[in-house]
């Protein structure tokens, strides 16, 4: 018998299977987050997650609510400033992965993260670009977590923050974009993965218990199955457990934090 899991675990588990070990890992707070720390408690323990905030090598005993939580500078290898995260670190084509969630995604894989609706007079005002810009232009490759719906998965960006391919094709080394780019999109129906000649994003892989239908009538365009879908690996029981006892952690010491203040 499988072991019973929730689509975001699902999630979050097939996202961290892709951080290899080794790796060092440009970390985005939320998903991206949970689980980059997931793969560093798994089979990735010599992963190296990097935060925008300067610490570098850092082993976090809870999931961080923003750049700024004391967890990553206590746990790191080593915290450096800011401008030498993105100079030395990025710029100088020294992080192998960048690891990003988005609010709204298109099928060429940009990222909005600034605003819903019109710029001026936006529905809503979302947390915006933070290192995000930097870490989709210049990391060796990208990957990205998020929940699939046509709110988030749509036919045109109300605003690009992040760029994958821009307008497809050949259009981002055009551009002098430095680093390759998007090599997977993560949700909780299945995986998703640029076309090599058109970079339109086609599924690979999808998960168990969902088809084909669920995946079209939560994309807000027509969206390309390759030609041999897999089927995800579910989680395992080590991988289900760990992630369980990260978010429990999180939520206990978060939790104390909110009592003292």
């Amino acid at each position: 018998m499988s072991e019973a899991y929730t689509s975001d675990e699902m999630m979050t588990v097939t996202a961290a299977r892709m951080l290899r070990n080794g790796a060092v890992c440009f970390v985005g707070i939320g998903l991206p987050s949970t689980a980059a720390n997931l793969a560093r408690l798994t089979h990735a323990p010599d992963a190296v997650l990097v935060y925008e905030s300067g610490p570098i090598g850092a082993k976090p005993t809870a999931l961080p609510l923003s750049i700024g939580d004391g967890n990553l500078a206590e746990t790191a290898d080593t915290v450096v400033s800011t401008p030498e995260i993105f100079r030395y670190w990025l710029q100088g084509g020294r992080i192998d992965v960048g690891f990003l969630g988005a609010a709204q995604l298109d099928k060429f894989a940009n990222i909005n993260t600034t605003v819903v609706g019109p710029y001026k007079r936006p529905k809503v005002r979302l947390p915006g670009a933070g290192g995000a810009p930097e870490i989709s232009s210049l990391a060796k490759e990208v990957l990205i977590i998020v929940q699939q719906s046509k709110r988030t998965f749509v036919e045109k960006l109300d605003f690009v923050t992040s760029v994958g391919f821009l307008t497809g094709g050949n259009a981002r080394e055009a551009a002098g974009l430095s680093g390759n780019g998007p090599v997977a999109v993560i949700t909780d129906l299945c995986i998703l993965r640029p076309d090599p000649d058109s970079r339109e994003l086609k599924v690979t892989s999808i998960h168990p218990d969902v088809n084909r239908g669920t995946i079209l009538a939560n994309t807000g365009w027509s969206v390309v199955f390759a030609e041999s879908c897999e089927k995800t690996p579910i989680p395992t029981r080590p991988e289900l457990d760990t992630l369980r006892d990260l978010k429990a952690r999180t939520a206990a010491v978060h939790s104390t934090q909110g009592d003292r203040e």
